[in-house]
């Protein structure tokens, strides 16, 4: 199946598709592809800061499993390298977003925390958009893993949201490579959310919860947890009556913030759960951050489906093809 690699050529698939797609409303988009489910891939397949910073995330994972089990330094030290590498990288061309070049900018001063470097009031979409390969590290206990998820996305987002939507998104990936049915996956989200709703790890997060307005970590952590399982009530109400040829964003909302990236992205996918590629155009035909909600849902089928799930010409067409390959073959 080599789930691994179809999680990462999903997520830059769709990252590719959404690329053309991203601040274009419906209307403008249909003027050159006036079906969603003819979405080409263009040529050449260039992605955005979505999979560069997924690509910088496995970086920092690999290195951090490298120098042995993962904890939060061991963690923190190579991916806050590489999220300040991407950040001064001449290749840092893709519209990136601006809580992530803030917070880089703030990590890469010598001495500073990454709790004070943190944006505890963004919830953006960078914060879940980069989180797949967490969700392929084989052999990680569940605080290791809830963990990670949640400290890659303090380091840049530090609204409780960012760090729960990551989760989610990380588990949706864990759970679609593990053999989780699609159909499964709302429930299991659900009972996730429910059972950590006010569990913060200061192990992990340190005092972040601190930097923020509220009265104690619990009730921080609990803020994020809650508006993600609003909008998993979306979801179900959008599963209870679903709709092919409506935007998806009308539905779930439209990606700019991290829970509704996640829960619409999701939802291009469970529409389409056994069609990959229609899974990813109707994600990135969309009239909200597209790229971003596309490569989500390409990660998910990806997870599913496995490497076989993308068109060969897709495959070679696409950027930076060698390292994601790489990386796939090493989780796989």
């Amino acid at each position: 199946m080599k789930r691994a690699t179809g999680t990462l050529l999903g997520l830059a698939i769709g990252d590719a598709l959404g690329k053309r797609t991203e601040f274009d409303g419906i209307e403008q988009i249909a003027r050159y592809c006036p079906d969603w489910r003819e979405l080409p891939l263009p040529k050449p397949a260039l992605v955005t800061d979505d999979t560069q910073m997924t690509l910088a995330l496995a970086r920092g994972l690999r290195t951090a499993q490298e120098r042995g089990p993962l904890a939060p330094l061991r963690v923190e030290r190579p991916v806050r390298e590489e999220y300040v590498d991407w950040w001064r990288s001449p290749e840092n061309t893709r519209a990136p977003g601006r809580t992530c070049l803030r917070a880089c900018s703030l990590l890469s001063t010598e001495g500073r925390r990454w709790q004070e470097a943190s944006i505890v009031d963004s919830k953006g979409c960078g914060a879940n958009m980069r989180v797949a390969p967490v969700g392929l590290l084989p052999d990680l206990t569940d605080r290791q893993f809830s963990g990670t998820a949640q400290l890659q996305s303090a380091l840049t987002h530090g609204h409780p949201t960012a760090l729960a939507a990551s989760e989610l998104t990380a588990l949706t990936v864990r759970l679609l490579a593990d053999g989780t049915a699609p159909r499964d996956l709302p429930g299991r989200l659900r009972e996730h959310a429910l059972a950590h709703r006010t569990h913060y790890d200061a192990f992990w997060l340190g005092d972040l919860a601190a930097h923020a307005h509220d009265h104690s970590p619990e009730e921080f952590i609990a803020r994020g947890w809650d508006e993600c399982l609003h909008v998993l009530d979306r979801l179900d109400a959008a599963l209870a009556r679903p709709s092919l040829d409506t935007d998806p964003c009308e539905i779930t909302g439209a990606g700019w913030i991290a829970e509704e990236a996640f829960a619409t992205g999701l939802l291009c996918f469970l529409l389409l759960p056994d069609d990959p590629v229609a899974a990813v155009r109707r994600a990135a035909y969309s009239s909200g951050d597209s790229d971003s909600i596309a490569c989500l849902t390409g990660a998910f089928a990806g997870a599913h489906h496995g490497a076989g799930a993308w068109p060969a010409d897709w495959v070679r067409r696409i950027e930076y093809r060698d390292e994601l390959l790489e990386f796939g073959a090493l989780w796989d």
